[in-house]
């Protein structure tokens, strides 16, 4: 019976996934936000065909391993010392600001000081997914505006990485085991796995490399095996995953395995986003509306009007720090996961995660929509701005 409940579970996500996609893809919306839908409707706030979210949440945090992955594979630290003499002080600038307007404007509103630090937090980054999958290959790849926002997105990820560990830190007790073991486990991990990827697995790699079936086993084992020996030493799968991901960015192979396995991750972030959408109470929405409508503004409005003036600053043209700032004008996937640690941990109420994620996904609509009408996409609506 058990067996039956997940295969049905996997059926209402999937199947409803696709039906919901269409019409987001119609509609030229972000498959993120027909995915939360497809959590709405089949979540106890909807029809309630499943009636425990958490059925699937343990599954879903594996896609946040594999992207932390994917992302570290991306993370090649001379690309990103190239990239980042210009957008260390946009990106450094802005999330401060953002951080410190957040911050405010939470305070304001009566939340508690953690509260206030978490929703201002989540204001600091912009979505990586919608960023990337919104800019066609030809600018990405070849053209500056394409390696603006990757540097941008890149420091923002590691940003992001830096205060996942904080709050990981924040919220147990104080104590040795607590807060020293991880900060020695740290370098002691990130040496231990530049050692084994430079005198073990590149060798391995390179011995087999033909074989695509091993380099695919090899590299899930080797995200999961760093992501376990991370929650071991006290920090976590995610961090693990990410310096799993970075030590093997620099060999040849890690765009072959990147591409391998962006099927997986997306199996798992698709059931990601769905738990998101099962576990959001509407009931609540009356409560925080008002206070999301002032975080989706922020994000929307102010975020880009701050970036466009520190690229402008930073000699950029002004067509060109326009497009970016507008590109990246929106709330991030990790806003929703810090969220939804921030919850699991304690630090915040239910209710200021659903706060974060809500303002999370009407910044999603808003950003996607006015992006895929104003400039070259890959679903825009006209041919003259569509762009594979």
């Amino acid at each position: 019976m058990e067996n039956e409940s997940i295969v049905f579970t996997l059926f209402l996500i999937f199947f409803g996934a696709a039906v919901i996609a269409t019409i987001a893809l119609t509609l030229r919306q972000s498959l993120i936000i027909a995915y939360i839908a497809v959590g709405l409707l089949i979540g106890p706030s909807g029809f309630e065909l499943i009636q425990d979210a958490e059925l699937i949440q343990n599954i879903a945090n594996v896609g946040i391993i594999f992207l932390l992955f994917l992302l570290g594979l991306n993370l090649n630290p001379k690309e990103l010392f190239r990239l980042a003499g210009e957008t260390t002080v946009v990106t450094g600038v802005s999330s401060l600001v953002l951080l410190v307007v957040g911050y405010a404007y939470s305070l304001l509103l009566g939340y508690s000081n953690h509260e206030s630090l978490i929703i201002g937090s989540a204001l600091m980054f912009s979505s990586t997914i919608i960023g990337l999958k919104l800019i066609p290959t030809t600018i990405l790849h070849h053209q500056h505006t394409g390696e603006i926002m990757i540097s941008v997105l890149l420091l923002q990820d590691i940003i992001a990485i830096v205060l996942l560990l904080v709050l990981e830190g924040t919220a147990q007790q104080v104590s040795w085991t607590s807060v020293g073991l991880p900060l020695v486990a740290l370098p002691v991990l990130v040496l231990s796995t530049y050692l084994i990827e430079k005198y073990i697995l590149i060798r391995l790699i390179r011995s087999f490399d033909r074989i695509q079936e091993y380099i695919f086993l090899l590299a899930i084992g080797w995200c999961l095996g760093v992501a376990e020996a991370a929650e071991w030493f006290g920090l976590s799968y995610e961090i693990g995953a990410f310096i799993a991901g970075v030590s093997i960015a620099r060999s040849p192979i890690a765009l072959y395995i990147a591409e391998s396995l962006k099927p997986l991750r997306d199996f798992f972030l698709i059931i990601f986003f769905v738990a998101l959408g099962a576990n959001f109470d509407l009931s609540i929405l009356h409560q925080i509306w008002v206070a999301a409508l002032g975080l989706v503004l922020i994000a929307v409005l102010i975020k880009p009007f701050l970036y466009r003036l520190l690229l402008m600053y930073s000699k950029e043209s002004s067509s060109r720090s326009t497009e970016v700032a507008i590109r990246l004008g929106q709330m991030s996937e990790f806003s929703l996961l810090l969220a939804v640690l921030a919850v699991d941990m304690n630090l915040i109420r239910e209710q200021v995660g659903f706060l974060v994620q809500f303002a999370t996904l009407i910044s999603f609509i808003l950003s996607s929509t006015y992006v895929v009408m104003k400039y070259p996409t890959p679903i825009a609506l006209s041919d003259k701005l569509r762009r594979d």
